[in-house]
């Protein structure tokens, strides 16, 4: 179970022109790891020894550099291309024409008292040139304002902020796998996913029916350190209140097996199916377990939403902090711009203002057949700026949009059930309009954070989804 977000690990590269003052380069490499270690980097850099200065010009010297990557496959996240002086296309196509990973192109500046030939760098032009080629060869990089930065200042920490940001995204959601947690339920047509289209993308549904989760559930021993660890874990996560004695176990119960599932499938997210069986034949809602998880960062829709799952999943890697999945659910008055996003109780803790209180479903509980639905985390969404987004298939295709807006202070009535937040968003009229218009969820996913640059590029540049920002249009 993922614990966190880790920043990217990089392998560096350094390109080099022969006329060029080659002295450059050893104090980039020094200066590269040192920024890189202190920003909370890992990385990953080729012995000096193996090429001229340290650095790749000639064919045969990228040739050597690809090796190198070859041999640490699956230890770096991305690549930092750097530039000390104008540098050599030809060996940077040789050495990362089969890369799967990000590429972050960065020029050193020249300093203007510094511009005879044997310390002038002319990394400015050939960052340009390298640009060029890789547009020829067809092999995505990043480049970043602005066009040449010196690894000390402070452009360059935010540029590798972004950069690490995309990486995230790129490793986290290529390849990742979502557990869908029981049958889609038939009200919920709004959620239906291609399945097909995603394992295209690199990414794998696993599915488990409810009924062998219901028959793992029994299979708990209430005295087993799990069972124990579980109980105490919630005791502290949140406020149990009034818990009916059925319910608390059931919960706990459920929390051990899917835990359980979690490590046997590998998996990176869920989606579940939390009604109306969880509180027909069980006496129990899932909300607590699922805010739970969120906390932890293993992303956890409700509704069996393997869209908001994945999206939630690429949101929590892009922002560093865990996510949820909300209903677009409520008008705030008349403000255009403003609206209430809610959910029954999944919310992560670290989202909310305060400790939630876990309650009954008030809604679910006008429904026949239902003695207890217990399990809603409830509470309120703590203010702040966040990133929205929702994923959706179709034709094939992984259809996003993503935005930004933030929650405020403004008051929510008491009587309010579950975990809600006022939402302002710029331009929302055009958000929902899109989404309504486009075939989106009444889902919406968020994460604390301004971090839409980074996740666009991630998902629409290096994994060739679509993705609109209907807030700009």
């Amino acid at each position: 179970m993922a614990s966190g977000v880790k920043k990217s690990t990089f392998a560096l590269f350094f390109g080099n022109r022969g006329f060029f003052p080659g002295s450059l380069i050893a104090s980039a490499r020094d200066e590269m790891v040192q920024t890189l270690k202190n920003l909370g980097h890992e990385t990953l850099i080729m012995d000096a020894g193996l090429t001229r200065h340290g650095a790749v010009e000639t064919v045969a010297e990228g040739q050597a550099y690809a090796k190198f990557l070859k041999e640490h496959e699956g230890q770096f996240d991305g690549i930092i291309l750097s530039l000390p002086n104008f540098g050599d296309e030809n060996g940077v196509i040789a050495a990362l024409r089969d890369v799967n990973v990000p590429i972050f192109v960065q020029a050193y500046p020249d300093d203007l008292d510094k511009m005879a030939p044997e310390v002038r760098r002319d990394s400015f032009c050939g960052k340009m040139s390298i640009m060029d080629v890789f547009f020829q060869n067809d092999i995505k990089y990043t480049a970043l304002k602005p066009h040449t930065v010196a690894p000390g200042s402070l452009a360059f920490a935010a540029n590798i902020d972004h950069f690490d940001r995309v990486c995230r995204v790129v490793k986290g959601v290529r390849g990742m796998t979502v557990g869908a947690i029981g049958a889609r339920c038939t009200p919920f047509k709004t959620v239906r996913i291609d399945e097909v289209a995603l394992q295209r993308a690199g990414i794998t549904v696993e599915t488990v029916d409810l009924s062998d989760v219901f028959a793992r559930m029994q299979s708990v021993d209430p005295n087993s350190n799990a069972y124990k660890d579980k109980q105490e874990f919630l005791k502290s996560y949140t406020n149990l209140g009034d818990a009916p004695a059925k319910a608390l176990d059931n919960i706990l119960r459920m929390g051990v097996v899917l835990d359980q599932l979690i490590e046997e499938y590998n998996l990176d997210a869920l989606a579940i199916r939390c009604w109306l069986e969880l509180q027909r034949q069980l006496e129990m809602s899932i909300c607590v377990v699922v805010s739970a998880l969120n906390n932890q960062f293993l992303a956890s829709s409700c509704e069996v939403d393997v869209g908001n799952a994945v999206a939630m999943h690429a949101l929590s890697r892009a922002s560093g902090n865990v996510s949820a999945c909300l209903d677009w659910n409520n008008n705030y008055g008349d403000d255009e711009d403003k609206c209430i996003l809610f959910h029954c109780g999944p919310v992560p803790q670290d989202m909310m203002t305060e400790k939630g209180l876990v309650t009954g479903h008030a809604i679910l509980d006008n429904a026949p057949g239902i003695a207890c639905s217990y399990g809603c985390n409830t509470g309120r969404i703590k203010p702040g700026d966040f990133t929205f987004s929702s994923m959706m298939t179709d034709a094939g295709k992984l259809k996003w949009y993503v935005g930004e807006g933030a929650f405020t202070t403004d008051p929510i009535p008491a009587e309010f059930f579950g975990c809600a937040g006022v939402a302002e968003i710029p331009n929302l009229q055009d958000v929902l309009l899109f989404a309504g218009r486009n075939g989106h969820r009444h889902h919406v996913s968020v994460t604390p954070g301004k971090v839409t640059a980074a996740l666009s590029e991630a998902l629409g540049y290096y994994l060739g989804h679509q993705v609109d920002a209907p807030q700009e249009k």
